[in-house]
């Protein structure tokens, strides 16, 4: 640990650039959550080219901070300096962070942020009854500790069970693409132990911390869980999820399901919320303001927003695979959602996007997502079968894989089989952001099975979890007109056109590319008839 002069803790520095953390206490440099192996040496010239950011640095400076004026040759500070610039991904001829300037010596010219903290070590039960004031931390992006969770059922024989809701949520967390969880050994020091959030948080260098309980009765089993901002100490969200007892394994793997999908959207949130604030957002603070905005709806302004923010964040670092699956997803809910006149343009920047993002990244199960969408919207629904399935594979929480095999068979003829596909979707994810989708899609499911009651439900229950969903109002419009409810048809379609004014029955028919199953074929003729009754735009 760091002390001042009179003994008192000392003050270390961090600087953020891009992606990077330079940690000056810890002497670590660190890409997002991984630390970055780099030599001593390496480590001071990068500290020194940073903290002297504000000028030019000559070839004696940099010799006299590290190497404290010993004689090196230009080859071996020229050898130093590219492994330094290789490190933070800055090769020497791109030069954007490190600039040579000749005969004159070297810059730092990113942008650079500077952040504050006490430099501490573990922190004891006693220190725990202090006082403390939070501080503005730089922990890693989506990083978080599950703290062991809280047996109180009175029972000690439970706590295998609770232990393992606790080891389990741990490794799935660890599956949210770019995010960084400490490790479960660690995280078990702290069971049963009081615990103070804020200093928790500057000890593991994290910006989260996840507490919950677990209580069971004779019949029902309660958790409670809360996630907590570690520099101010608030709560962000906290839920509930109660059920009668079962199988506890299937149990087990149903609560953690439940609350790593919930988690993968309140993080988001919470970490776009940040980025609102950063002075210069880099590629993932502009990614997760465009995550943010599209999980709210599926809206024309809120995919036009979203998809600014993800092109700037392919502008600042084109082979970002977050920015990357981001963009493809979107354009494939553009798409999808019927929210261009042009979906086969849509869904062919998606394949071509989300294709590159897996050559870079192939166990990417949001890539594989995105691939798998793109195939279903162009009459290749068996092959984004195949790429759901294995994004399945590689993240077992992905309940969206669920659903869209569920819509990819109602593509292909087989609506019988939808409603099951999104019920196990439902059962992973029951508040999800995307759920509103899942619903109109049985609701399009039982349409193709002649169940128009059925499928008026699904689709209103579609709209009620979300009301931002403009094709569920033109589909639900639609098939209540050809009911001769025309009122309430055309009350609902004009619902639909104030969300998004220039749907038309021409965009409509652009559907058609989505499959060539009779099935679906004659469903899609019935709807633009009822769009027509309920009073849609021709276009």
């Amino acid at each position: 640990m760091l002390h001042s002069p009179d003994g008192s803790r000392g003050l270390s520095l961090r600087y953020l650039f891009e992606e990077f953390v330079l940690d000056t206490d810890r002497r670590e440099l660190y890409r997002g959550a991984e630390v970055l192996p780099v030599a001593p040496q390496v480590f001071d010239l990068l500290e020194y080219l940073v903290r002297h950011r504000e000028r030019v640095v000559s070839k004696d400076d940099l010799i006299n901070a590290v190497w404290k004026g010993r004689i090196v040759s230009d080859a071996a500070l020229t050898t130093r300096l590219n492994v330094a610039r290789n490190a933070i991904g800055d090769g020497g001829d791109k030069q954007r962070l490190i600039k040579t300037l000749p005969r004159k010596g070297f810059r730092f010219v990113g942008t650079v942020q500077e952040a504050q903290r006490l430099a501490v070590e573990p922190v004891s039960s006693a220190e725990h009854s202090g006082d403390t004031k939070p501080t503005p931390n730089s922990a890693p992006r989506l990083s978080i500790v599950v703290l062991p969770f809280v047996n109180l059922s009175g029972d000690p024989e439970q706590d295998y069970f609770v232990d393992g809701v606790t080891d389990n949520l741990t490794t799935d967390l660890s599956r949210i693409s770019g995010a960084f969880i400490i490790a479960r050994n660690t995280a078990f020091t702290f069971k049963g132990k009081a615990v103070d959030v804020v200093k928790l948080g500057r000890e593991l260098n994290v910006r989260y911390v996840l507490e919950g309980s677990v209580q069971r009765g004779s019949n029902r089993l309660r958790v409670n869980v809360q996630l907590v901002d570690t520099e101010t100490g608030n709560q962000l969200w906290a839920e509930r999820f109660e059920k009668p007892i079962g199988d506890l394994f299937d149990m087990q793997d149903e609560i953690v399901s439940r609350l790593a999908n919930a988690l993968d959207a309140e993080l988001i949130a919470a970490e776009a919320r940040r980025a609102e604030h950063s002075i210069n957002p880099d590629a993932m603070d502009l990614v997760f303001r465009g995550r943010a905005l599209w999980n709210r709806g599926w809206t024309p302004e809120y995919s036009a927003r979203a998809h600014g923010f993800f092109e700037r964040a392919m502008a600042l670092d084109p082979e970002n695979i977050e920015a990357m699956v981001s963009l493809a997803r979107l354009n494939n809910s553009d798409g999808g959602a019927l929210l261009t006149d042009e979906p086969a343009a849509r869904f062919a920047v998606a394949e071509a996007i989300s294709t590159k993002a897996l050559s870079l990244a192939p166990n990417h199960a949001g890539a594989h997502l995105a691939l798998g969408t793109a195939l279903m919207f162009t009459k290749r629904a068996a092959q984004g079968i195949a790429e759901f399935e294995h994004a399945l594979a590689l993240d077992r929480n992905a309940a969206f894989a669920h659903s869209l095999i569920g819509y990819a068979k109602c593509l292909l003829g087989r609506g019988a089989e939808t409603e099951a596909h999104v019920n196990e979707a439902l059962r992973l994810s029951p508040r999800d952001t995307n759920a509103h989708r899942w619903l109109v899609w049985v609701g399009l499911a039982k349409l193709s099975l002649n169940a128009d009651a059925e499928a008026v439900a699904w689709l209103r229950r579609g709209l009620e979890e979300n009301r931002n969903y403009s094709v569920a109002y033109f589909h639900l419009g639609a098939v209540i007109a050809r009911f001769g409810g025309m009122d309430e048809a055309r009350a609902t379609v004009q619902a639909g056109l104030a969300v998004d004014p220039r749907f038309t029955i021409r965009r409509f028919r652009a559907s058609s590319a989505f499959s060539d199953n009779p099935a679906y074929l004659a469903v899609r003729e019935r709807q633009c008839e009822g769009m027509r009754l309920a009073g849609v735009p021709e276009g």
